[in-house]
This record gives C-alpha cells, structure tokens and sequence, in this order.
C-alpha cells in the first residue's frame, strides 16, 4: 500500500513531523491526527492515490473551481475538507511542498493553538 514513487512514505513523513502527530489505520486507510482529531489522511482506489485535508471554504470553493485535482471531500467537504487525487501520469510530478503546505494548513485547523503555533508554513 505504498503508491508509486513511495507516496504514502513521503505524505508520513510530512505529517509524523508536526507536533503531536500520530497515525491511526481508519476506513482501511492511513490518518494522521493530533489529540485523537483527523488533520489529513491517505488512501489508493483502484491504483489511484488521494489525500484529504481541511481548509477554508473559500479555500475549498477556489481550489475546486480552478484544480481538476481537487474536489469536495464525502461527508466533512461541508466543513472545507478536500480530496486531493495524487496522479502523476495524469497531473505530473507531485509538488511535494504543495502537499506540504496543504497538510500543515489543516494542521494549523484543527491542532491547539500552542501546537500549531509551533509549526511554521
């Protein structure tokens, strides 16, 4: 289950470096949380790899609206969640420091203030 080019260990790596990040297997899928709240997670359906995480509504609108990538996430895409498709026979090379920046925002969502004040962007 570790997608082409070693997705899902590089995403891991990403998200175990916050503060207080652990990983819990949910759905069949890997989540990362932070005091037992989901801030990302990853799965592969069908040889195709994606990756949720929150952000803003208007982040989400913006993003949807100008990124075949990205779509509203099932069930929480109501509270600015997203699924990010990781491709890269279809999109190219992944941005790793895209991906970055998307997990550590939805960390910075969802983790305490004094955890995520640690974190820079």
């Amino acid at each position: 289950m570790q997608g082409p080019g070693g997705i899902l260990e590089r995403f891991r790596a990403i998200c175990m470096s916050l503060p207080e990040a652990t990983e819990v297997l949910a759905w069949g899928h890997p989540t990362f949380r932070v005091k037992d709240k989901i801030f990302a997670g990853i799965g592969g359906k069908n040889g195709v790899w994606s990756f949720g995480v929150k952000t803003t509504l208007e982040m989400q609108a913006g993003l949807v609206a100008t990124d075949p990538r990205f779509t509203i996430a099932k069930y929480v895409g109501k509270h600015g969640w997203v699924d990010v498709r990781i491709d890269e026979q279809k999109d190219g090379p992944v941005d790793w420091n895209e991906v970055r920046a998307l997990v550590v925002g939805s960390y910075k969502m969802i983790a305490p203030k004094a955890l995520a004040s640690r974190v820079e962007d």
